[in-house]
């Protein structure tokens, strides 16, 4: 392509400034998990909650999420992909402060169900400008964005970890994250493309089922998130029960894992632009799986937290690409990026309750040798991720014209 000019280079301009803020979104979006995940302690402790009763409250985040991720799509058509951006993510960060706040169960339930909707939305709001700014830039940035969501989330439970450790009221320390990370979130907002529907483009329905093509992009993100939601809530059991280790190098292995994803996709871009989205997810199946066989046959800690850091490398890239290959294939990319993104949330919800059903009944072992086959399922199903025609080797468009997107900038 030749040197741009004029307008051109000031679209360009736009859109790399506007990859910035995206980024800086999804960072804000990780932070609002990573502060709440350290504080449940203290939820269950204040409300007196059982592991069961806990865990029928953590359910609902996934269930309010599946069920309003499908209004993203009409949101941003009603408002522009900005405003509605700016208005679902003020949403998300300013209900930080509502389940600490639950007097009960009930409300419990309820304020997850809505933080949960909330999450949602935003996710698929970011998303969708994520890949219309790949699309623009014409090579991939999916898995760095994803990435700055798991720096994100390990700042906030760096920070959650700190209050915890000083014994700070949860309510204050939430409050605090809250108006921080809205304001943060206000800022990127500003930045971002501010996209439009064409006049004559209808909106999309406010529920439809997932379009034939997301539902098999979704099933490759199911096995991924699958295994990452197992490896996040098991892995330092497993280490416990099963390898007879301390507590310390337990949690240790959990946060093995997370930094694992996190690195993973902050390079995974420059891989995936070398290699292909296809070459990378079977490669990253291959790890994965070899990861499960370390973690299942390990007679000692070292060998299981290299197979968690194996599965961790494996799977990282797997959810960006399917988002990115979500919104590629029609001409409805909200509406596919929800499904992709239902599918995944429901996997992250089962994984942690299949996990528990299947040690009951045989043991932790058999468990992973689960997420081991789901992880093998990731080689057989990376074809689905392949490029269409006319796009380059990260399954984008190169440099489009800003004028055959499917918005236009205002």
């Amino acid at each position: 392509m030749g040197r741009l000019k004029g307008s051109g280079a000031s679209e360009m301009r736009t859109v790399r400034r506007a990859r910035i803020a995206v980024a800086a979104v999804f960072a804000v979006h990780g932070g609002v998990t990573g502060n709440f995940a350290t504080r449940i302690p203290w939820i269950q402790e204040r409300l007196d909650l059982s592991a069961g009763q806990l865990g029928l409250a953590l359910a609902f985040p996934a269930i309010g999420a599946s069920v309003a991720m499908p209004l993203a799509g009409r949101i941003s058509h009603r408002f522009g992909d900005r405003a509605a951006l700016r208005g679902l993510l003020a949403l998300w960060t300013v209900w930080l402060v509502m389940p600490p706040l639950a007097p009960g169960l009930v409300w419990l339930c309820g304020a997850l169900l809505i933080f949960g909707a909330t999450a949602g939305m935003a996710d698929v709001a970011m998303n969708a400008l994520g890949v219309e700014i790949e699309n623009r830039l014409g090579r991939s940035i999916m898995s760095g964005l994803h990435g700055m969501w798991s720096v994100g989330a390990l700042t906030g439970s760096a920070a959650g970890t700190i209050a915890a450790h000083a014994e700070a009221d949860a309510r204050l320390h939430l409050a605090i994250a809250a108006g921080v990370l809205t304001v943060l979130g206000a800022v990127a907002c500003h930045w971002v493309l501010d996209l439009r529907s064409a006049p004559e483009e209808h909106p999309p329905p406010r529920f439809a089922l997932p379009p034939r093509s997301a539902l098999i992009i979704g099933a490759v993100g199911f096995c991924a998130v699958f295994a990452e939601g197992a490896s996040l809530d098991w892995s330092a059991v497993y280490l416990r029960d099963v390898l007879n280790t301390s507590p310390g190098v337990a949690a240790a292995c959990t946060t093995a894992f997370s930094c694992t994803m996190a690195g993973a996709r902050l390079v995974g871009d420059a891989v995936v632009g070398r290699f292909g989205p296809v070459r990378t997810v079977r490669t990253g199946g291959v790890l994965a799986t070899a990861g499960g066989l370390l973690v299942v046959t390990a007679s000692g800690p070292a060998l299981a937290i290299a197979g968690f850091g194996l599965i961790g490398l494996g799977i990282a890239v797997v959810v960006p690409l399917a988002f990115a290959a979500a919104g590629r294939g029609g001409p409805a990319p909200s509406q596919a990026i929800a499904g992709v993104a239902t599918i995944t949330y429901t996997s992250g919800l089962i994984a942690p309750a299949a996990m528990g059903s299947i040690a009951d009944l045989t043991s932790l072992t058999i468990s992973f040798c689960l997420v081991t086959t789901l992880a093998l399922g990731l080689v057989a199903g990376a074809g689905v991720l392949r490029t269409p025609a006319g796009t380059d080797a990260t399954g984008s468009a190169p440099h489009p014209d800003p004028s055959t997107s499917r918005a236009t900038l205002s």
